[in-house]
C-alpha cells in the first residue's frame, strides 16, 4: 500500500484526493532539488566533524565486585575460626541495594575526591581541544597555601619554562577577572589574586616551553559531578555482583577513582563493623582498672591481719562446715558477680552520655534473652547512627529508629530490673545456708571469721578480673580476624578507544539531519503550497483536459514574463518555441495538445477561444505556438489578438498600428488588408490589435465582431483568439460567445487550488462554450509534473511554461 499524507485546507474537505501528497512525490521533488540536499548534508557532516575534533574524548573503565553474602543474606566477615564462632562477633546483615546506595554516597565520594585531589584539574591546550594532564603526564603539583572564597572556583593559565620559572596570567575567581602577570619560581610560594600557591616538579616536567591550564573546583561541585559520572549497577537480580563504571577525560585518573572508591568503602566498613568492638574493648579496660586496684587493696589486707594475729589453723573438726559454707559462698560469689554486671549494665543504661553508644556485650548473663535483646539494640543503634550520618538527625526514618531504640532501651532495662530481683533473691537464700554453717563453727575465733570475710572479697575480685581477662582477648582476636564484605573479581578496566564521542553514531546522525532538514523544509513547503502544482491537483476535475506544457527545466519555479518579449532569432519580440524539424520537450508537449484539440473541434468547431484566471498564465504564448503547431501541419490558421487591452500577441508581428479594433470601430474597411501573413517563417496568418479602443467591452458588443468571427471561420480551417483574462474584464465571456472552444489556461505555481471549483462552475453552468483545461508550466521531472512525459526518445526543452501577459 502506497504511503501517502493528506493535506485538507479549512472548508473544502471534499477535495482530499487534491491535497493528497505522496511520498514518491517528496522524494521526486527533493531528488529536483538535490543541490539543497547536498548542501544540508555537507554542512551537517562538517559540523560533525568539527564537533568530533572540538570535543574532549571521554573514556570509560569499570570494575565488578562481588558482595559477600551467604544463604541467609548474611555478609561474611571473616573464616570460621573455630571455638570463637559462638562469640556472634564475626558477622553483620548486608542487602545488595544498601551497599549500591553506599557506592554511590556523596560522603563516600567526597572522601575520594579528597583522597586524590580531584578539585585540580590540568590540562594543556591541543590542536583542537584541550587534552588533560594526570598522573605520569602532570608536569607539575600544585597546591593553595592559602584560600580566599574556598567554595568558589578558580581558574588560571601557566606558562612553564625550562628554568624553573613561571608566568601565571587569566586569573579568574568566581566571575572576577584579574589582568595581572604574575613571575613565580617552583617550590617557592607565590601570591595571587586567587590565592597563595606553590608549584612542585614532577618527573614529567617539560624540557621546553609548555602552556597549561589550572582550574579549582568547590567539593560540592566536584562531588556532584563525579556521582553523576559513577554508575552503580547490580549486574542482574539474582546475583551479589555491583558493577562500577566511570567516565572521564582521563582513563588513569577513572582507574584510580574506582580504586579509591573501594578503599574509602572497606574503611567505612570496618569502621562500621567494630564500632561495638571498640565500644566494648573500652569497656573492658576500664573495668579491669578498677578491679586490678581493688584486688591489691585485698591481699595487702588478708596479708596484714594474717601477719599481725598470727592466725591458727581452723582444724579438722571444721572441714565439714567449713565445706557447706564453701559451697554457699561459691554460689554467692558467682551470683554477686552476675549481680554487680546486672548492676553495671543498669547504670551503664541510664547514663544519658552513653544513650548514643553500643551497650556492652558478653556481660555474663545467664539469660540469652537479654544477651539477644542486647544485641539486637546494638545492630539498631549502628544502622540509627550510619543513616544519621550520611542524612541529618531530622530524617523521618532516624525518627522512627529513635523511638524504637528508647523502646527497645526500655525493654532491657526491664529485663535488667527483673534479673537483679532474681539475683537478689539467689543471693539472700545462699547467705541463708552460709549463715547456718558459719553459726556452727561455735568454737572459732573472731579472726578466722574475719579472714573467711576478706578472703571471700579476694576471691570475688580475682574471678572477675579473669573473667574480664579472658572477654578482653575475644574481643582482640574479634578485631583481628575482620574482613571485608567483598571481592574485587574484575580488576578497573575499559577499551584504549574512547567511548564518546562515537564517531559513526555523531556521523550517521548528521548524515540524517543532513537529510531531514532539506527534507522536511521540501514537505513544509509542499504542504503550505496552495498553488495548482501539477496534473494531479486537476485531474479529478468534471471540466475535459485538453493536455499540458512543461517548465523550461532552465527556469523552473521562477515567473519570469519580460524573457518571453526578448529577440528571436527571425526578428520577433515574441518567443516562438514550435518550429518545423524541432523535436524537444516543449515541441511534443504542444504536438500532444494539438492531436487532442484536433479530435474536439471535430466535434465542436473550429474557432478557439483562449483565457485564464489571472495574468502571467502564458495564454498568448500558448495561443501562438499553439496556432503555429496547426500552421506546420499545413492548416490555414489565423491568431487574432483579442485582448483590447495590452496587445501581447501582437508582438509577434512587431505590433502593427492598425488591426481588428480599427476595423470593428469602422476605421478599416479591408480586413484582410490587415493580417500579417506567415509570421516569423510559421505558415501562420496573425490578426493583430492595431488601436489601443478606450472602450473595449463595447466595441466587442458590436455587430461588427460577430460578422468578423463567422467571415474567419469561412477563411480559415482554425481560428485561435487571444482574451484577456477572466473574471476580470467582461472580455473573455463577451468572446466566448462567438467561439466553438474555449481553452481555460491553467499556470501551475500560480493559479490557486481554491478556485480549481470556479472553472468547473464555468464548465457546468455553460458560460464558456465548450471549457476544457490546459495546463502550463509543469515540472517536467518534478513532484507534480505530467504522470506520463514527453522525454522518450527526445532532449531536452530549452523553453516552456512561458507568460506572455505583462
Amino acid at each position: 500500500m502506497e504511503n501517502t499524507t493528506i493535506i485538507t485546507t479549512p472548508g473544502d474537505n471534499k477535495n482530499n484526493e487534491e491535497n493528497t501528497i505522496h511520498i514518491r512525490d517528496i522524494v521526486a521533488l527533493c531528488i529536483q532539488k538535490w543541490h539543497w540536499v547536498a548542501i544540508s548534508l555537507a554542512c551537517c557532516v562538517g559540523l560533525a566533524v568539527l564537533y568530533l575534533l572540538c570535543a574532549q574524548p571521554k573514556y570509560t573503565r569499570s570494575t565488578q565486585v562481588l558482595i559477600k553474602t551467604d544463604a541467609n543474606g548474611m555478609s561474611g566477615g571473616g573464616p570460621d575460626i573455630g571455638v570463637f564462632g559462638d562469640l556472634d562477633l564475626f558477622s553483620s546483615k548486608s542487602n545488595i541495594n544498601n551497599e549500591i546506595a553506599t557506592f554511590k554516597s556523596p560522603d563516600l565520594m567526597a572522601e575520594v575526591v579528597d583522597a586524590l585531589d580531584l578539585q585540580m584539574n590540568y590540562a594543556k591546550k591541543g590542536t583542537f581541544h584541550y587534552i588533560t594532564l594526570y598522573g605520569d603526564s602532570l608536569p607539575v603539583r600544585l597546591e593553595f597555601n592559602t584560600l580566599p572564597l574556598p567554595d568558589e572556583s578558580r581558574s588560571f593559565k601557566i606558562d612553564l619554562r625550562p628554568d624553573s620559572t613561571f608566568t601565571i596570567y587569566k586569573l579568574k575567581l568566581k566571575k572576577k577577572k584579574f589582568p595581572e602577570e604574575i613571575e613565580g619560581r617552583l617550590n617557592v610560594p607565590v601570591k595571587t589574586p586567587v590565592g597563595e600557591l606553590t608549584l612542585t616538579a614532577t618527573p614529567a616536567y617539560p624540557k621546553d616551553e609548555m602552556a597549561m591550564k589550572v582550574s579549582r573546583q568547590p567539593m560540592p561541585e566536584t562531588v556532584e559531578r563525579y556521582c553523576e559520572a559513577l554508575k552503580v549497577t547490580q549486574d542482574d537480580d539474582k546475583s551479589d555482583v555491583i558493577v562500577m563504571t566511570i567516565k572521564d577525560t582521563s582513563p588513569k585518573r577513572a582507574v584510580d577513582v574506582l580504586n579509591a572508591i573501594l578503599d574509602a568503602y572497606n574503611r567505612m566498613w570496618v569502621d562500621d563493623k567494630n564500632q561495638v568492638t571498640i565500644s566494648t574493648s573500652k569497656f573492658i579496660n576500664e573495668r579491669l582498672e578498677v578491679i586490678e586496684n581493688e584486688l591489691g587493696n585485698v591481699d595487702t589486707d588478708i596479708s596484714s591481719f594474717k601477719s599481725s594475729n598470727l592466725l591458727p589453723d581452723l582444724g579438722k573438726a571444721s572441714e565439714l562446715y567449713m565445706q557447706q559454707a564453701s559451697q554457699a559462698n561459691a554460689a554467692i560469689l558467682e551470683l554477686n558477680n552476675m549481680l554487680y554486671m546486672a548492676k553495671y549494665i543498669k547504670k551503664y543504661l541510664t547514663d544519658p552520655a552513653k544513650e548514643k553508644q553500643p551497650l556492652p556485650i558478653n556481660s555474663g548473663f545467664e539469660s540469652n534473652a537479654i544477651a539477644a535483646q542486647i544485641d539486637n539494640y546494638n545492630s539498631k543503634l549502628i544502622e540509627r547512627n550510619t543513616l544519621a550520618g550520611n542524612s541529618s538527625l531530622n530524617n523521618p526514618v532516624v525518627l522512627d529508629l529513635d523511638n524504637a531504640l528508647a523502646s527497645m532501651r526500655q525493654s532491657i532495662m526491664q529485663s535488667v530490673d527483673n534479673q537483679i530481683e532474681s539475683l537478689n533473691e539467689q543471693i539472700k537464700t545462699q547467705q541463708k545456708y552460709e549463715n547456718e554453717a558459719v553459726s556452727k563453727i561455735a568454737s572459732n575465733p573472731n579472726q578466722a571469721k574475719y579472714l573467711l570475710t576478706v578472703e571471700r572479697q579476694q576471691k570475688i575480685k580475682e574471678s572477675l578480673y579473669l573473667y574480664l581477662l579472658q572477654k578482653r582477648e575475644e574481643n582482640e582476636l574479634s578485631q583481628a580476624f575482620t574482613a571485608y564484605n567483598n571481592r574485587v573479581i574484575v580488576e578497573p578496566q575499559g577499551s584504549r578507544k574512547p567511548s564518546s564521542p562515537v564517531t559513526v553514531n555523531v556521523l550517521l546522525v548528521a548524515f540524517a539531519l543532513g537529510l531531514v532538514i532539506p527534507v522536511t523544509a521540501l514537505y513544509v513547503q509542499s504542504v503550505n503550497n496552495t498553488k495548482v502544482r501539477g496534473r494531479s491537483d486537476i485531474e479529478s476535475m468534471t471540466a475535459p483536459f485538453v493536455g499540458e506544457i512543461p517548465q523550461d527545466t532552465a527556469s523552473a519555479g521562477k515567473f519570469r514574463p519580460k524573457s518571453l518579449f526578448r529577440k528571436d532569432k527571425n526578428g520577433p519580440e515574441g518567443v516562438i518555441v514550435v518550429k518545423e524539424g524541432n523535436r524537444n520537450i516543449i515541441n511534443e508537449a504542444f504536438r500532444v495538445v494539438r492531436s487532442n484539440l484536433e479530435f474536439m473541434t471535430s466535434l465542436q468547431g473550429k474557432v478557439i477561444a483562449l483565457t485564464s484566471a489571472n495574468p502571467g498564465s502564458g495564454k498568448t504564448f500558448i495561443t501562438f505556438n499553439m496556432a503555429a503547431s496547426f500552421a506546420l501541419k499545413g492548416k490555414k490558421v489565423l491568431a487574432v489578438d483579442l485582448d483590447l487591452r495590452k496587445g501581447s500577441l501582437s508582438v509577434y508581428a512587431h505590433s502593427p498600428k492598425r488591426g481588428i479594433a480599427d476595423y470593428i470601430a469602422g476605421r478599416v474597411d479591408d480586413v484582410s488588408s490587415l493580417i500579417v501573413h506567415n509570421v516569423s517563417d510559421t505558415r501562420l496568418d496573425l490578426l493583430p490589435m492595431g488601436t489601443m479602443p478606450p472602450n473595449p467591452a463595447e466595441l466587442l458588443y458590436s455587430p461588427a465582431f460577430a460578422e468578423l468571427i463567422k467571415r474567419l471561420k469561412t477563411e480559415y480551417d482554425i481560428v485561435f483568439l487571444d482574451c484577456p483574462p477572466a473574471e476580470i474584464v467582461a472580455d473573455a465571456a463577451i468572446i466566448s460567445k462567438e467561439a466553438d472552444m474555449t481553452i481555460f489556461v491553467v499556470r501551475a505555481g500560480l493559479f490557486e487550488r481554491s478556485m480549481l471549483p470556479d472553472i468547473d462552475r464555468f464548465y457546468t453552468t455553460g458560460k464558456y462554450k465548450n471549457l476544457a483545461i490546459l495546463l502550463n508550466g509543469t515540472d517536467s521531472g518534478g513532484a507534480y509534473g505530467s504522470r506520463f512525459g514527453y522525454r522518450y526518445g527526445y532532449g531536452s526543452g530549452t523553453y516552456g511554461g512561458y507568460t506572455n501577459d505583462k
